[in-house]
């Protein structure tokens, strides 16, 4: 069965949330664990509609925070699918912060997700390929592939000296 590919915007996922005292840390901070979860449900939303199929969470790449979301500003979470591989696919996340009341939005972070779309047994399923149409989209694309060798490196599933497209980073043949 060939997939009809995709772009990164049909899986684009615009997720909104108020932070409110029960989402906040002693500091008047959104606490990180909260924001993660929110995250990952903007990733699988994105991931699903990438692929019309139920996926969960394979794994979750570093997350720094750059700003911190204050008590009473929002959330804009950003997702959509920046590759696919066989059933897997990468999500691409940014997340900016909002002041209403300074009138004033700035990012907090970005991270990757890798979801795994399943198919009606809870098995994996082969998703669409992306094509990109902008050079944020074809650069975002490019790195997914050294992006997924080192979280398999790191997950034990790839040997290091196998991971061609990292090696090419570092060491001159």
């Amino acid at each position: 069965m060939t997939l009809k590919p995709r772009t990164p915007k049909d899986s684009h996922i615009l997720m909104t949330e108020l932070v409110l005292p029960n989402d906040t840390n002693l500091h008047g901070n959104l606490m990180g664990g909260r924001l993660m979860y929110w995250m990952d449900i903007a990733a699988a939303l994105a991931a699903g509609k990438h692929c019309n199929a139920p996926t969960v969470t394979a794994s979750v790449d570093n997350i720094s925070f750059e700003n911190p979301i204050k008590l009473g500003n929002v959330v804009h979470i950003e997702a959509e699918v920046s590759r696919a591989f066989n059933t897997s696919m990468e999500v691409h996340l940014r997340v900016w912060g909002e002041d209403h009341l300074q009138q004033y939005k700035y990012k907090s972070n970005e991270a990757y997700y890798t979801f795994v779309a399943l198919d009606p047994n809870g098995k994996p399923r082969p998703v669409p390929q992306i094509v990109t149409e902008t050079d944020e989209e074809k650069k975002i694309y490019d790195g997914a592939l050294r992006r997924r060798q080192l979280r398999l490196i790191l997950g034990g599933k790839m040997k290091p000296e196998d991971a061609e497209e990292l090696r090419a980073l570092f060491v001159k043949d």
